[in-house]
């Protein structure tokens, strides 16, 4: 019916797990399904063919022909990383609880998921919620209005949906990052243009402006900017007066700025690599997460919308003292990162004694130092593998009451959650933040013998096709 890279005009009809937009074509066998990352049921949209099966295929976005009639347009600038941002929110909401429990029932096996069901967790704040923003500057420039591609241009915004090389320049805000700064983004544009430096062109790997990094604390109310250079050309740029600019324009706002020098020519390379410089300010920002203190540098992992996160972790806290929790059994936070989860048992935990595991040294550094921060004195880190943590530390064989897992996106690998589930815990709180993963992962737990109690969903990112879940397991 279709051949890879072919380019068809579609009408979305429904909505399927992960953001994907579902046109059905009429054939002689009955409708062949296309699934369209990004587009919304109402839309009629042009995409490109990316992989082609007997009774479906999948394909990119590339236009949004005609919009859903209850889409509102105008005071937002569409981005890639915010395909939703005019459809109403209430919609958005009603499309990722209905497909997300859809495929998590059909992948784990449990068919009366809705019973087990507990709620669905709306973010507190629908627009302006990201506390970190990457914007790219390209010598090639879409114009969002004719469609065409521009080049020797200076633009300074977001890749083009579907493109690597081409840059929409942000003239509104994209609703999902701080309004103020991205109302001003175009004077910084101007400014840098002024310069006389080139944007970098991707396909030849030359330029000078690279990126532009901006983290924000909520509680501060400030921003960290990092701007990503090569080395070409720097000795013509002034530093100085570009600090003395943001320093002008954003006021007490400007938390610090640093600039980095990037001469890596890979596209997808981590943008912080390289030698970077603090030029005004300080190199972090401090977040309140319930009551705690957390410092963030610009190569920080930190929960991109802490209002939100903050309601995940409470509702997860629920699920862990759902449970009597003796002085003598244990709440161990596997993969602890840098302590976050940790802290907020220790902070609300009581008796009961809360361990951090995870493998990686300087985060369990890192961990044990903003628990120092906190005057968090109730909890233990620890770096260890998971498989060899009770052979290491036999006292807490039998002990452990719960583990709180919150892997990566990719989930567990199967290897790790049967190490996981020798541990022996009574109950599992497992923080997901792709339920897809979580399901296939819950068919395995069952059966270990863990049965799944409740399950909640938490919109961490609204206007996209992304959502958290949080699952309680009990062990029969």
């Amino acid at each position: 019916m279709f051949h890879r890279g072919e380019i068809v005009e579609l009408e979305i009809e429904g909505y399927a797990f992960g953001g994907r937009g579902i046109a059905r074509i009429p054939s002689a066998e009955g409708s062949y399904i296309v699934f369209v990352d990004n587009a919304f049921p109402g839309q009629k949209v042009r995409a490109k063919i990316d992989t082609k099966r007997k009774r479906h295929a999948e394909a990119k976005l590339l236009d949004v022909i005609e919009r859903a009639p209850e889409e509102n347009t105008g005071r937002f600038q569409e981005i890639s990383g915010g395909p939703y941002i005019f459809v109403p929110v209430e919609l958005q909401e009603s499309a990722k609880k209905a497909s997300t429990i859809e495929t998590f029932s059909r992948i784990s096996g449990i068919r009366d998921l809705e019973q087990r069901f507990d709620t669905f967790i709306s973010s507190p704040e629908h627009y302006f919620y990201r506390n970190k923003m990457e914007y790219s500057f390209s010598c090639i420039e879409h114009d969002p209005n004719t469609g065409e591609e521009i080049d020797d241009s200076f633009a300074l915004g977001f890749k083009r949906r579907g493109t690597w090389w081409k840059v929409e320049s942000l003239n509104l805000p994209s609703g999902l990052f701080d309004e103020e700064w991205e109302t001003i983004l175009k004077e910084v544009r101007e400014y840098l243009k002024a310069s006389g430096l080139p944007a970098w062109h991707p396909p030849k790997k030359t330029g000078f402006f690279r990126h532009l990094v901006v983290r924000k604390s909520f509680d501060q109310d400030q921003l960290l900017l990092n701007l990503v250079t090569s080395s070409e050309g720097l000795e013509k740029f002034d530093l100085k007066g570009f600090s003395e600019f943001l320093q002008a324009i954003l006021g007490k706002r400007l938390a610090g700025f640093l600039h980095t020098i990037n001469d890596n020519v890979a596209d997808r390379a981590k943008i912080e690599n390289g030698e970077s410089n603090l030029l005004y300010g300080h190199p972090i920002v401090v977040e309140n997460l319930l009551g705690l203190q957390f410092e963030i540098s610009m190569e920080s992992f930190f929960q991109t919308n802490p209002k939100s996160a903050e309601l995940l972790y409470t509702k997860a806290l629920d699920y862990v003292f759902d449970e009597t929790i003796s002085e003598e059994k244990v709440v161990m936070d596997l993969f602890c990162g840098t302590g976050t989860i940790g802290q907020l048992l220790a902070k609300r935990g009581g008796k009961a004694r809360i361990v951090g595991v995870d493998i990686v040294e300087e985060a369990i550094e890192d961990a044990k130092r903003n628990a120092e921060r906190n005057g968090i004195h109730g909890i233990e880190f620890y770096a260890a593998d998971v498989g060899k943590f009770l052979k290491e530390h036999p006292e807490f064989n039998g002990k452990i009451a719960t583990i709180i897992l919150d892997p990566p996106r990719a989930g567990i690998a199967p290897k790790t959650l049967q190490k996981t589930i020798d541990l022996g815990a009574e109950n599992i709180v497992y923080i997901s933040c792709n339920p897809s993963t979580q399901a296939r992962d819950t068919d395995l737990l069952r059966q270990a013998g863990y049965e799944l109690e409740k399950f909640s969903l938490v919109d961490q990112f609204p206007h996209t096709g992304h959502i958290e879940s949080i699952a309680k397991f009990k062990k029969k």
